[in-house]
C-alpha cells in the first residue's frame, strides 16, 4: 500500500522574479515527502515573469497560475489575495513562498513533521541568509515565545511558514471579512503570526534552518544584520511606522479590549513609558527586549516635546 504524504498548498507571491524563480520553483517541486501544488499571483511584472510562470503551469500540473488581478503593490497584499482566492480545503498544510529563495529538499517534511510530533498549529524556521559575494549569516528568529511578542514582531521570515488546515481556514475568514482594512497592512507574515497566535493556535519556531534565503538590493524585507539595517529599522520606528502597524494589527485581531493592550493601545507618551517596563513580554530576543524599551522611551519623548 502506497505511503500518504502530507498534502501541501505553496502560496507564492511574484513581481518581477525571472531572475531567480526558476531556481525556486525546482526546490520547492524536488520536496521530499509531501505532494505539493504551487498557486502562483504575480504583481504585474514587466520582466516576463508572467509569460514564464504561465508556460511552467501548462507543461507542469503542480503549477497553478492564478488569473491577473492587477497591481499589488506590495508582497503582503499579493499573499492575501493568495489565501483569499485559492481553494484550500484538498490541503492538509498551507506554506508561503517568496519567488527568490532556494528551498531544502526536506523543508516541508520537517514542517509537517514538527507541526504533528510536537502537536502545534504552525510552523516557521531560522534561515540561512546569502549574498552574491558568498557570504552566508543564519537569521536566528527562534528564542522562545513570549506572551506578547506576536503583536510586535513576526515569526520569522514568512517564506518558511507552513499552517495547518485549521489555522489556514481561520486566516482566510479574516481576509475575506476584513480585506479592505488589510490593504494597509505592510507585512503578511506578522499579521498572520499574530492572528494565529491571538486565535488560540500555538506555534513552534525551529532553530534548524529550512532554506537559503537570498539577500539582494529588491528584497522588500532582508536580512537585519549590519548597521545600516538597524539604522533602517530605526527609521520606520522614527517616522511611526511599527507603531502604527502594531495598532491596526491589535485591531484586526480583536484584541484592543484585552485589559494589558488597553492599557498601552493609544501610545501617548504616559503609555510608551508603561508599555516599555513590559518589554520582556513583547519580543523574544534579549537584544530586542532592551530595544524595545529603549524604543519607547524615544517615542514617548518625541511625542511630549513635538
Amino acid at each position: 500500500m502506497p505511503v500518504k504524504h502530507p498534502k501541501v498548498a505553496v502560496l507564492l507571491a511574484a513581481y518581477n522574479g525571472m531572475q531567480w524563480i526558476e531556481e525556486q520553483i525546482a526546490s520547492i517541486l524536488g520536496q521530499s515527502a509531501v505532494d505539493v501544488c504551487i498557486y502562483i499571483s504575480i504583481d504585474t511584472s514587466s520582466d516576463g515573469t508572467e509569460q514564464w510562470c504561465s508556460e511552467s503551469a501548462a507543461r507542469e500540473e503542480r503549477i497553478n497560475l492564478l488569473p491577473p488581478a492587477g497591481t499589488f503593490g506590495g508582497a503582503a497584499r499579493n499573499f492575501f489575495r493568495l489565501i483569499r482566492d485559492v481553494d484550500l480545503d484538498p490541503y492538509d498544510y498551507v506554506s508561503f513562498a517568496d519567488q527568490d529563495d532556494i528551498w531544502y529538499p526536506d523543508k516541508l517534511w520537517r514542517a509537517t513533521q514538527a507541526i504533528q510530533t510536537r502537536q502545534v498549529d504552525a510552523y516557521s524556521s531560522n534561515v540561512r541568509a546569502f549574498w552574491p559575494d558568498g557570504r552566508t549569516h543564519v537569521l536566528d528568529k527562534a528564542q522562545p515565545q513570549v506572551d506578547w511578542d506576536f503583536l510586535f514582531e513576526a515569526a520569522g521570515p514568512g517564506c518558511t511558514y507552513v499552517m495547518n488546515k485549521a489555522v489556514a481556514s481561520s486566516l482566510k475568514k479574516s481576509t475575506l471579512v476584513d480585506w479592505q482594512q488589510l490593504h494597509a497592512v505592510t507585512l503578511h507574515d506578522w499579521y498572520c503570526y499574530a492572528h494565529a497566535r491571538s486565535h488560540g493556535f500555538s506555534w513552534f519556531i525551529d532553530p534548524k534552518p529550512s532554506m537559503d534565503y537570498r539577500q539582494h538590493e529588491r528584497n522588500q524585507v532582508g536580512a537585519n544584520k549590519g548597521l545600516s539595517s538597524l539604522v533602517a529599522r530605526y527609521k520606520t520606528i522614527r517616522d511611526g511606522w511599527w507603531f502604527s502597524q502594531v495598532q491596526m494589527i491589535v485591531r484586526l485581531v480583536g484584541l484592543e479590549s484585552d485589559p494589558f493592550v488597553q492599557k498601552w493601545l493609544p501610545l501617548r507618551p504616559i503609555q510608551l513609558t508603561r508599555l516599555s517596563f513590559s518589554a520582556w513580554r513583547c519580543r523574544r530576543r534579549g537584544r530586542d527586549k532592551f530595544l524595545f524599551f529603549c524604543i519607547c522611551w524615544v517615542t514617548a519623548a518625541r511625542k511630549l516635546f513635538k
